[in-house]
This record gives C-alpha cells, sequence and structure tokens, in this order.
C-alpha cells in the first residue's frame, strides 16, 4: 500500500501543484483547503504525512501541527512556509514537525523530504544502530544490525511509538526486547517521562500486587504507610512488564481491568485511581499456547497483542554476530582502559559457528571476558572459554558446545540407574546453584527456566526437608 498523504493549503494552485508532484510519484493524496478540513479528515484516516502550510484561514499550520502531535494523528507533519515565517519554522520543527519547505521550492525538495521519511533503512544490508539510554547505569546502549528482519521490526517500533497502542514484543532470553522496549520509549512523546521495569517472574505472587498497583496503610500487617505501585511510578510515561507470562491468573484479571479503565485500585483502596501510562510487555514464551492450556487468560491476550513485534534470535542473525562483537569489543576495551582489540580470524569463525542458544546476551557475555583476559593485541578462542578443561563457553541456557569431553569435577552430577527424574532434576538443580554461589537469577537463566519455576522448586525441596527433619525427630521420640 503506498504512503498515504494529506496535503492542507488554502491556495488552489498550490494543491494542485503538489497532487500532480505527490501522485506522479506514487503516493495517495487527499486535498484540503484550510486547517480545520485537515484536523477533520486526519481524524477520520490514518495518514504517513501531512504537508500543512504554515499561514491558513481559521486553523494555521503551527496550531495544526500542535492538535495533530497532541492527538498522534500522523508521525509526519511537514510545513510550507514563507521567507518571513523562517523562524516560526524552526519552532515548528522544536514541535515536532519533520521538516519544512520554504516557498518557492523545487520538487527536489520535496523529494528529499519524501525520502526522508518513507526511505525503508532495511532495505538494504548495511549496518544500523539506534542509541538507546539504557537502564539502572544510566547508560546510552546501541541496537546494532544489519539483518533486514531485524531492521524492519526496528523502523515499525520507531513508527508505533508515536501512538499510545499497547505492544507486546516476544523473542527468546537474550534478544534484546528491553532494548527494543526502551527505544519505542524514547522515540515516543512521553521520552521525557519515566521508564519503569516490572519483571513479573522475579517477584514473588502474593507480592506483584501492590508492586504494580501499590497499597494503602493498613492494607496488611506491615503496611505502615501508603505506597504506589509501578503504574503510578510510571505516570505519563512507559510501564515494561516483563515476563507477563509467568503472571499469575488471578493477577491476570486485575491487568486486564487496569488496561481497560485507565485506572489502578490500590491494595486496601476505596477509590480507584486514573493513570496515564503507556504499557509495554515482553515475554520469551508462546502466549497463544499458554492461553490453550489454561495458563493464560484469553481477553487479556488480544487486549496486549494490539501491536506483536517478534524479535528474531541471534542464530537467524548470522550477519550480525562480527559486527556486534566488535561492538562489544570497543565498548569493553572503552571501559577498563584497554587499547581496541578485536577477534582473531580463529575466534571470529568460531563465534561464526557457534549456534549462541543465550542470543546477544550470551555472545556479549563471551565478548566481554574476552577482553578481560586476553593478554595480546587479539582476542583468542582461549580467551572466550570458560573453563579451559571443559572448552566450554559460557551458556544462558545452560547448553554449551564442548570442544573436548572433559568435565570438571566439581560441577559434575553423578545418578544412578533407577533414579527417579524428580530427583535427578532436584541433583541438578541443587548443583547448578552450588556453581552460582546461589545466585537463583543466574542458575535459572543456565537451566533454561524462570526465576519463578525455580523458586517453586526450592520451596518444594525445603518443604519436603522439613517433613522429613519432622519424620525422623518423631522416631527419635519413640526410640
Amino acid at each position: 500500500m503506498p504512503p498515504r498523504i494529506l496535503v492542507a493549503d488554502d491556495e488552489p494552485q498550490m494543491r494542485s501543484a503538489l497532487r500532480a508532484a505527490l501522485e506522479s510519484s506514487g503516493y495517495e493524496t487527499t486535498l484540503v483547503s484550510d486547517g480545520r478540513k485537515a484536523l477533520q479528515e486526519a481524524e477520520k484516516r490514518i495518514y504517513d504525512m501531512v504537508i500543512t502550510d504554515m499561514k491558513m484561514p481559521g486553523l494555521d499550520g503551527l496550531a495544526l501541527l500542535e492538535r495533530i502531535r497532541q492527538d498522534n494523528l500522523s508521525p509526519n507533519v511537514v510545513l510550507i512556509t514563507a521567507y518571513g515565517t523562517i523562524d516560526a519554522a524552526v519552532s515548528a520543527m522544536k514541535m515536532g514537525a519533520l521538516d519544512f519547505l520554504r516557498k518557492p521550492f523545487a520538487m527536489a525538495d520535496l523529494e528529499a523530504v519524501l525520502s526522508r521519511a518513507f526511505e525503508e533503512p532495511f532495505a538494504d544490508g548495511t549496518p544500523e544502530t539506534h542509541q538507546v539510554f539504557a537502564s539502572r547505569q544510566q547508560e546510552f546502549r546501541e541496537i546494532v544490525t544489519s539483518n533486514p528482519t531485524f531492521k524492519e521490526i526496528l523502523y515499525l517500533a520507531k513508527r508505533i511509538a508515536l501512538s499510545d497502542l499497547t505492544v507486546l514484543v516476544t523473542g527468546e532470553s537474550g534478544t534484546g526486547k528491553e532494548l527494543v522496549a526502551r527505544l519505542i520509549h524514547q522515540e515516543s512523546r512521553r521520552a521525557r517521562n519515566p521508564f519503569v521495569a516490572v519483571n513479573c517472574a522475579a517477584v514473588p505472587d502474593n507480592l506483584l500486587e501492590s508492586e504494580l498497583f501499590g497499597y494503602e496503610k493498613g492494607a496488611f500487617t506491615g503496611a505502615n504507610s501508603s505506597r504506589q505501585g509501578k503504574f503510578e511510578l510510571a505516570a505519563s510515561g512507559t510501564l515494561l512488564l516483563d515476563e507477563i507470562g509467568e503472571m499469575p491468573l488471578a493477577l491476570q484479571a486485575k491487568l486486564l481491568r487496569v488496561l481497560q479503565e485507565r485506572e489502578v485500585d490500590r491494595v486496601g483502596g476505596r477509590f480507584p485511581i486514573p493513570i496515564d501510562t503507556r504499557v509495554i510487555v515482553t515475554t520469551n514464551c508462546n502466549l497463544g499456547k499458554r492461553v490453550e492450556e489454561g495458563k493464560f487468560r484469553e481477553d487479556l491476550f488480544y487486549r496486549i497483542n494490539v501491536i506483536p513485534l517478534d524479535l528474531p534470535p541471534l542464530r537467524e542473525r548470522k550477519e550480525d554476530i562480527i559486527t556486534l562483537s566488535h561492538y562489544f569489543c570497543e565498548m569493553y576495551c572503552r571501559e577498563i582502559g584497554k587499547p581496541t582489540k578485536y577477534l582473531s580470524e580463529e575466534a571470529a569463525a568460531f563465534v561464526l559457528d557457534y549456534d549462541w542458544p543465550g542470543n546477544v546476551r550470551e555472545l556479549e557475555n563471551a565478548i566481554q571476558r574476552g577482553v578481560a583476559l586476553s593478554t595480546s593485541d587479539r582476542i583468542e578462542i582461549y580467551d572466550l572459554i570458560w573453563d579451559a578443561r571443559k572448552k566450554r563457553i559460557p551458556t544462558i541456557g545452560g547448553v554449551g558446545r564442548p570442544a573436548e569431553t572433559v568435565s570438571s569435577p566439581k560441577h559434575k552430577v553423578e545418578v544412578e540407574v533407577g533414579t527417579s527424574l524428580a530427583e535427578m532434576e532436584k541433583k541438578l538443580i541443587l548443583a547448578t546453584l552450588e556453581q552460582t554461589n546461589g545466585k537463583r537469577a543466574k542458575a535459572a537463566e543456565m537451566l533454561g527456566v524462570t526465576v519463578r519455576t525455580l523458586r517453586n522448586k526450592l520451596k518444594l525441596y525445603r518443604a519436603e526437608k522439613d517433613a522429613q527433619d519432622s519424620k525422623d525427630e518423631s522416631q527419635k521420640d519413640h526410640t
């Protein structure tokens, strides 16, 4: 479908000239003679661009721009201005106009503006970089890609940022879901307001409701004062609900009401609190399948699945592996004050051949380790290897690619024939926790499960141990 452009100008000759130029280039055009008609038209249909004269009777170009940006009616507004209104045109750019054309202008000037607005950055294979202000460290991170599919996703992300629609970002662990969410926030009208992220899998079920919606003083034992929830803390900004597939069913119903009514009920509260918060949700699970299994509400799924963005795994972005490796090499060399070094030919071949089950996060960790361990001007394969005896690079999913069939006795899990699957699972979980020094999040990543699943397993093991201890104590009392 060709881009649709709305033209607003009170001069018939200018309208005709613009129509001829636009339609000859394949654009669909609609013409109106003043700002009020343009606003009415923009409210009825979706336009990819609005070209408006600065000076018009009634609603002028600046007022039209303000209304369009305020109501998110079009991502691109171009103003046509006379010589004496250049200052106003500059002000318009600050208000969010894409560009301005000064009368008289050549059609080549118009074509340049159209090209900048509608060129598809994912059409060629050149690397593309999007800088994102990321995270608690208050640092800029970059989304780097040459992959056409990922470029298209980023292009769509920047376009939908201009609306307040709920966005569902899916993809395997480590593919960059939070960075894409931050990019959407950064490109939106809410960019100057808070970006708040909540990992639904990391918060215990009994605390998640108060974490999201807040609570009033006296709502439960220990609630000595009222507290805002994440929805309120993200006021006029963006709330990221990470791993929403792990949210309990009972809480899903309350979330659905919040999304529909745009208000939250604090735990223990008497009155709902209106909110103005854009919601982005992410997950690494198949929500459609969870709906079929009865683990996720179908109505909530349709409510959050307004605009889905499915991020490809790194194994499907082979052209990005070396580019990303160079980016991480430069970043971590700069961070520790070392001269910039890159992968050797052998190391480059190695990272290209590996499947990266932990995706970009796993690649980043490997490069960070390589930068720290390298003693030459190149990063070699052995610099990337986690354990020299295992010849294994670090993994997120707990599945590496050994170069030798040698294992470390410290981390070996031995089981006898006839051991139950449940007991084998328990041994593996406890051994992994020992290996990570009790760090549950890291252990969960290595095991390929969520933190919530790991927490529930440990809770079960504690209950079994308590029951066995109680039984042993009882037997002692009877002897």
